[in-house]
């Protein structure tokens, strides 16, 4: 009923965005800004891995060895004021 309900109200904000602005509805997002959009049932997932490729490949880099650098969820940096400049 949820997900009902979001689509109904989307749709509304969708058709007075129309009417209000010149736009053309192209379905479901894939790609903006350099970032890939991914939606299942499941959520929405964000990737830059079609980014990275066409840096890696400008750098002639593509070949490169790869490595793992997992963050840990929530993980918050914060600023080392004595560290160096």
């Amino acid at each position: 009923m949820f997900t009902r309900n979001y689509t109904v109200m989307f749709d509304e904000f969708k058709k007075s965005m129309m009417n209000e602005f010149e736009m053309t509805d192209l379905g479901m997002m894939h790609y903006f800004l350099g970032i890939e959009i991914v939606q299942s049932e499941s959520g929405i997932f964000l990737s830059q891995k079609k980014y990275v490729g066409k840096i890696l490949k400008i750098f002639h880099m593509h070949d490169c060895n790869s490595a793992n650098t997992l963050v840990e969820c929530g993980f918050k940096l914060c600023k080392d004021h004595d560290g160096k400049k």
